[in-house]
């Protein structure tokens, strides 16, 4: 049995319980999912300098797991908070759910369009897809609603969610959406069911991207970028 950590840049335990919830509904029988939540951070992800905290909360929790036999690792934050620092530290892969969302989503149409929230973190966004190289085939549009929003799920938001994909379909001629936020689980169903369309949540992406690596025997490079740094110094738990 494998053990992958879903871990939450923000220390909001329920955002971690959906992330973890959404997880488990698509690991496969062998995968045992756990959730990691920071002792301390920002409540939400909304800034830059939410992020530059919220990386040391990952840091924490991916030390946590190395001690106690976690063997791969999601980092459940649209923007891939802490992500090239984890990857230093964990001897299994790190796998960030924008990236595994937009690859995922590049599998599925050749032009699709995240829809994150709030306005101010489409930036973050942009920034992994143009890491990607897909800045070509993605556009980011954003609900200007806060992270707290969606702290105990995200059925209220549905139509404001629905009516910037449309806008998506029809203006970007995107072909697919991919949810920009881990607390947007609860939308996938019903808005495939709406646009009749790929909707890609980046949590299920990222874990079963992270189950086949695992299968493969594969893990971070170590020969250059994300070799392990000299030295460690572990953060209090």
């Amino acid at each position: 049995m494998s053990t992958i950590m879903v871990v939450n840049p923000n220390t909001t335990v329920a955002m971690t319980e959906a992330a973890v919830a959404a997880a488990r509904r698509v690991a496969a029988p062998g995968t045992r999912v756990v959730g990691g939540t920071p002792s301390t951070g920002p409540s939400a992800v909304e800034s830059n300098l939410d992020e530059v905290w919220g990386a040391a909360g990952v840091v924490e929790q991916v030390l946590f797991g190395e001690r106690t036999g976690v063997d791969a690792y999601v980092v459940a934050c649209f923007g891939d908070t802490g992500v090239p620092a984890a990857r230093e530290l964990a001897r299994g892969p790190v796998v960030g759910m924008t990236e595994a969302a937009l690859v995922t989503a590049a599998l599925l149409a050749a032009r699709f369009t995240v829809v994150t929230t709030p306005r101010r973190t489409r930036e973050q966004s942009h920034r992994v897809v143009r890491a990607l190289g897909l800045d070509h085939r993605c556009a980011v549009r954003a609900v200007d609603e806060p992270v707290a929003a969606v702290a105990h799920g995200s059925l209220h938001l549905l139509e404001p969610f629905a009516a910037e994909a449309r806008r998506a379909l029809a203006e970007d001629a995107a072909e697919a959406v991919v949810l920009g936020c881990a607390g947007l689980t609860d939308l996938v169903a019903p808005l495939q069911d709406e646009l009749g369309v790929p909707v890609v949540e980046g949590v299920a992406a990222a874990v079963t991207l992270a189950e086949g690596l695992l299968r493969q025997g594969l893990t971070t490079s170590r020969a250059a970028t994300y070799a392990a740094p000299e030295r460690l110094r572990p953060v209090a738990r």
